[in-house]
């Protein structure tokens, strides 16, 4: 098999911004993310980089076109994120792309486009434990993983979660102040699949998390697509039966014209 094509999308500004950060994340989150998913899946993988300030944000029609399946990180400058963009994101995963959103990832406009729902939730930035349950030990994103894993220090994000019922609940976290979060979830989306994993706070080492790493290289390779069947978007207009069709119906063709 032809190895993996993926794209990780990061905002890359709170690095630039912020020392805390930086010192964290000191070539970009997206730099370890990418290593992260290297990592697990070695030769399997081509990966890419993408951030907000690149041209087009780094992303192309060219680009959605190579690409198998895209991580997205993003948290401050949602806005910013051209429609377009957002859009071509969104047909591409009707497609058959998949995609992993992570963290803040929830208010962005891809997200949003693809739940249909705000996508609200409750959060807290007091650096308390977090410790993730593995509730579908069968599912893929599950492989390689403990029963539950404990990540120092995060920032909590709790019910309700403004979302559509997941397709599948892979992992739930508790939080020490008490909270708990539907923290891995999966859809299908046209002929796409997409998942949400919830660490990674910027002003935390949550992506160098040895069990965080393999969540995400774990969900990359399960959303890859699997079928490169032609998917046709919209409502086309099939005026050839594929029986024979006996009426005496007249079509008012007035009917089917869209009002300007």
């Amino acid at each position: 098999m032809p190895p993996l094509r993926v794209t990780v999308w990061h905002e890359y500004r709170h690095e630039l911004k912020h020392e805390d950060v930086r010192k964290i994340y000191p070539e970009g989150m997206h730099v370890v993310i990418a290593a992260a998913i290297k990592e697990h899946l070695g030769d399997d993988v081509i990966i890419r980089t993408a951030t907000l300030d690149q041209p087009h944000h780094g992303i192309t029609a060219e680009i959605l076109e190579e690409t198998d399946v895209m991580t997205w990180w993003g948290h401050m400058a949602h806005a910013e994120v051209a429609e377009i963009v957002a859009d071509m994101v969104h047909r591409r995963v009707l497609e058959g792309m998949g995609i992993l959103f992570l963290h803040s990832a929830h208010y962005s406009k891809p997200f949003r486009k693809l739940m249909g729902t705000g996508c609200g939730l409750k959060w807290r930035d007091a650096g308390e434990l977090e410790r993730i349950y593995i509730v579908d030990p069968s599912h893929p994103i599950s492989d390689g993983l403990p029963a539950h894993f404990d990540i120092p220090h995060e920032e909590m994000y709790g019910e309700f979660f403004d979302i559509p019922t997941p397709d599948e609940l892979v992992m739930i976290s508790w939080f020490e102040g008490g909270n708990v979060f539907r923290s891995c979830c999966t859809w299908k989306r046209g002929k796409g699949k997409v998942a949400y994993f919830r660490p990674g706070h910027e002003v935390f080492p949550s992506y160098y998390h040895p069990e965080v790493r393999r969540v995400i290289a774990n969900a990359v390779r399960w959303a890859a697509p699997v079928t490169n069947f032609a998917f046709a978007l919209g409502a086309p207009n099939e005026t050839r039966s594929l029986s024979p069709i006996n009426t005496t119906y007249v079509i008012n063709e007035e009917l089917h014209k869209p009002t300007k």
